[in-house]
């Protein structure tokens, strides 16, 4: 049998207290040393001593005690002193402990009584609880309900025992007879608990003797009735019709906690649209009514599992879900955006889409600290509806055009980014946008963002009166020119004076000067000259912003700029009839043009132009002073249709995507066929006759068949120990999201019987095993199951190693067999996951932790290599396919996955095709935690060759 212990705290032997200082202790009068030292020798047996010296003097000095201190930590003892022999056999001294448990059964404290019962919960020993049943049994009617509840558990926990139906036999009787006459409702509860662990049937009639009743139930009984409806359904699907009128009338009770595993419940048992859209309503009433957070993250969990198998009833829900928008929780508001995207439909868009303006609008008091994070996450999903449903664009892409000016630049950047891709796919908006665009475009104070909306105005300003709106709205934020000029000394104040002739010149014809970097100089004394370095040009309140971001160094917006301006140019030659007019127009492009170089090659800025900026400046002066047709059509063409082209991939994307999330599901030819028409519908309610529909259409889609699970099981067993061994061992792995399962299965094969074999298991890693080994008499050629738990608290790649070790009783010694260490898989862990490529930028910047590993195969191609890592790693590749296309001998793509404990974990592949055919490269590995990392980058390192 399993040892229990209700006690595990780590304790430090370094300096353990001695046995003859805690029995000193023990054996003196003041009970507050008594308290200390039962605590030292709990803890001492929790860590391994055995301590036998102790047990007279506990049972001498510590068992007659009165404190109720003493008692419990004595009632703790007890619980882990070996009670038997190494034959099994119950130790003779353990008669005083049945003596002084007996005594304390029928004391007058009630609290003695109760902890006293509750410890016989934990007893496995039947020669020592047999004879205390009768007092046990006085308990069930004493009429404090403290004693009482503890009563029953100890009669449950009694009866479970492998003897324990011949020590009690009549005991679901008696506790039927407590429940029909019980007032308490623990007592209650535990008492229905029991017949629903023992006597089940008597538990049923129980409950449907009194369903009138059972809504007027307490909460913790009506959790256990729930509990047994679970259970028996399970076992016998034809009677859960019945069950489920009760479920539905515990939908109204007042209870939270009761209502969401009724609703849990309803969704289990019943696939009846009825049945779910009454737990639907029920998530979305917690989601409303309860203020914790947490509560309200895990309601909305089961609302995006309702969506998943029933989205057709959980769009009806969407209003409801929505109004979780009014939580402050990002968290909160994140996640029910979430859901909402995958329940948009044609008919719900509007109200959606009024109701995103509404909270929009809200975000603009500036009332909350994170209004500007909350507004992106809205704008992203306005951008959303838009992109499905390209009709309702019209009503919000004027109102999210105020936010291109945002102090939040990343919200103000996707406002960008939808204006981009809905001036494309909207053409009749196109004029309207535009204008909005021009008229506003002096608000935005992101280089990002105005990079963004040049790029708008240079593509989609097609007739004649937008092209020189264009022009001159840039004009205008560029300010006059030149952005720099020298300053004359005459103009300047006398302050000014003073401030330059630390930097002037003034010299005789006669007398030399020394000058501010120690050089001379010689001057006619005729005439004083003051020459002054060159200072900016500062524009007015009106030039704003491309101005001050230029005159900050800001040159790859300069470059943006130039391309801007020369684009428009060439589409005013196409779209005006009148030469000078064209040329007038470049004349004064090229003179802006000019100023920005000379800026970006003067002294007073702390960095000059870089040279990619520089080229592509002196790109737009040669072709606004040469312009060719081909290059105009590179120009005025081609950027659109890459554009258009990576808006098709993206759209590819998604519907991609949503494919490969969808369930495939196959029927066998030979299933079963039920005729719903054909059926007797007599007693049937109605939601029983939906569940019967849904049910065959589940069977006929072959929902209810999931393959590969039988591969997958043996997959999984992993041979510990060799065939020759004596004692034969494998294990079957079951890796849940913060645990491990390792069901070992153990043979003996050997004539003879194994005593004290123990399972003895360690772990390396982030692993931690729950429970301490156990000790177990193996027959001859029989076979033992042990399960061993272990949590996980990080992905970092855990190792767990141990041995067997057992007795014979022809040998003294004992027997140690080594096992085979399982290595427990990181893929186990993560999982593909998306993310946009700022957010995948962003992380890469922030976090810490990187792997570098280096490219060691034997593929030869590419693509293939990239494939196989991704195959290896189980991660998504978030580079668009088209960006992999061509055969150039570089490759670089960025792949990205997410683990059950919410870690991110980013890879770069950058590699190359050498001359000799072979690749080269690095593989990078980004994390916030340096587990995933290293677990990653071992697994790349042992699969990149091509192996398995």
């Amino acid at each position: 049998m399993e040892k229990t212990c209700s006690l595990l705290v780590h304790f430090d032997k370094g300096t353990p207290a001695l046995a003859n200082e805690i029995k000193e202790a023990l054996e003196g009068n003041d009970d507050a040393a008594k308290v200390e030292a039962m605590k030292k020798a709990v803890m001492l047996l929790l860590n391994g001593e055995t301590l036998p010296q102790l047990f007279i003097t506990i049972v001498r000095y510590v068992l007659p005690s009165e404190d109720h201190t003493v008692q419990k930590l004595l009632l703790l003892y007890l619980e882990i002193i070996d009670k038997t022999d190494s034959r099994g056999k119950i130790l003779p001294e353990m008669i005083l402990i049945c003596q002084n448990l007996r005594n304390n059964l029928q004391h007058p404290n009630e609290y003695i009584r109760g902890v006293t019962l509750r410890f016989l919960c934990r007893l496995n020993e039947t020669e020592i609880i047999e004879p205390l049943i009768p007092s046990i049994l006085a308990n069930l009617e004493h009429r404090h309900p403290f004693i009482r509840r503890n009563a029953i558990l100890a009669v449950m926990a009694i009866y479970k025992l492998p003897q324990g139906d011949q020590l009690l036999i009549d005991a679901p009787e008696m506790i039927e007879k407590v429940l029909s006459t019980e007032a308490d409702q623990s007592a209650k509860r535990n008492a229905f608990l029991m017949l629903f662990t023992c006597a089940q049937d008597r538990a049923v009639n129980y409950l449907l003797t009194h369903v009138e009743r059972v809504s007027e139930w307490g909460e913790l009984l009506q959790m256990v009735v729930l509990d047994l409806i679970r259970k028996v359904c399970r076992a016998n699907k034809g009677e859960k019709g019945k069950y489920i009128k009760i479920i539905i009338s515990l939908l109204n009770v007042p209870s939270a906690a009761v209502i969401y595993e009724c609703a849990g419940t309803l969704v289990s048992l019943s696939s009846a649209p009825t049945g779910i859209r009454a737990a639907a309503s029920t998530y979305c009433q917690l989601l409303l009514s309860q203020s914790d957070n947490n509560v309200k993250l895990i309601v909305l969990d089961r609302l995006s599992e309702l969506k998943a198998s029933h989205r057709e009833i959980m769009v009806e829900m969407i209003m409801d879900v929505l109004r979780a928008l009014s939580s402050p929780n990002h968290d909160i508001r994140r996640k029910t955006l979430d859901i909402v995207l995958d329940l948009i439909t044609p008919r719900n868009i509007n109200e959606v889409v009024l109701t995103l303006k509404k909270e929009v609008v809200k975000t603009q008091s500036g009332e909350l600290e994170k209004d500007g994070e909350y507004r992106q996450m809205l704008i992203q999903a306005i951008h959303s509806c838009a992109i499905k449903f390209p009709e309702v664009a019209s009503t919000v892409v004027h109102l999210l055009m105020d936010f291109l000016g945002d102090s939040n630049v990343a919200s103000a950047m996707d406002v960008a980014v939808f204006v981009r891709e809905i001036i494309e796919t909207n053409p009749k908006l196109r004029v309207s946008i535009i204008t909005r665009l021009l008229d506003t475009f002096y608000q935005i104070r992101s280089a990002r963002v105005c990079s963004c909306a040049l790029w708008i105005i240079s593509e989609y300003c097609l007739s004649l009166s937008e092209v020189e709106s264009g022009i001159a709205t840039i004009k205008q934020c560029l300010g006059d020119l030149p952005f720099y000029m020298a300053s004359e000394d005459g103009d300047a104040n006398d302050s000014s004076k003073k401030s330059q002739q630390v930097n002037s010149i003034t010299v005789s014809s006669k007398r030399p000067a020394i000058l501010a970097d120690g050089t001379y100089a010689t001057q006619s004394a005729a005439s004083e000259t003051a020459f002054s370095p060159p200072t900016v040009v500062q524009g007015t309140l009106t030039s704003g912003n491309l101005r001050s971001l230029l005159l900050t160094g800001d040159f790859f917006l300069g470059a943006v700029v130039a391309c801007t301006l020369t684009k428009l140019v060439l589409r005013l030659a196409e779209v005006q009839s009148t030469k000078s007019e064209v040329n007038k127009a470049s004349t004064q492009v090229l003179l802006i043009i000019v100023s920005m170089l000379q800026l970006g090659q003067s002294s007073f800025l702390p960095h000059p132009i870089d040279n990619d900026s520089y080229d592509r400046i002196v790109l737009c002066i040669r072709l606004l002073c040469n312009p060719g047709e081909e290059i105009k059509k590179i120009w005025l063409q081609s950027c659109r249709e890459s554009f258009v082209q990576m808006l098709a991939d993206k759209q590819m994307r998604e519907t991609e995507e949503l494919k490969a999330k969808a369930q495939v599901t196959h029927a066998q030819p030979d299933d079963l066929i039920d005729f719903y028409h054909l059926k007797s519908r007599k007693g049937m309610s109605q939601l029983e006759l939906e569940d019967e529909v849904q049910d065959d259409l589940k069977r006929a889609t072959g929902e209810f068949i999931k393959e590969g699970d039988a591969a997958n099981k043996l997959n999984r067993i992993l041979q510990l120990t060799g065939f020759s061994d004596p004692v034969y061992a494998e294990a079957y792995v079951t890796v849940n999201h913060y645990d491990i399962v390792l069901d070992v299965t153990v043979i003996n094969r050997t004539k003879e019987t194994l005593q004290n074999l123990c399972l003895e298991l360690a772990t390396m890693g982030d692993l931690k095993l729950v429970e301490r080994p156990q000790n177990y008499t193996l027959a001859p050629e029989s076979s033992k199951q042990i399960k061993a738990n272990i949590k996980v608290s990080s992905t970092e790649t855990g190792v767990i190693f141990g041995n067997i070790v057992y007795e014979t009783s022809n040998v003294l010694e004992r027997t140690v067999i080594v096992l085979n260490d399982i290595h427990i898989d990181i893929m186990d862990y993560i999982s593909p996951a998306v993310c946009s490529d700022a957010a995948f930028r962003t992380m890469w910047a922030e976090f810490e932790w990187e792997n570098k590993v280096a490219v060691n195969t034997v593929i030869q191609d590419e693509k293939e290599f990239l494939d196989h890592i991704i195959k290896s790693t189980n991660m998504k590749c978030l580079t668009a396919p088209s960006a992999l296309e061509g055969d150039c001998g570089f490759l670089a793509a960025n792949l990205y996955a997410k683990s059950v404990f919410g870690e991110d974990a980013l890879v770069n592949l950058s590699i190359e095709k050498q001359g000799d055919g072979k690749l080269s490269g690095y593989i990078r590995i980004r994390s916030k935690t340096q587990g995933i990392a290293l677990s990653l980058g071992d697994k790349i390192t042992l699969k990149q060759k091509g192996g398995a």
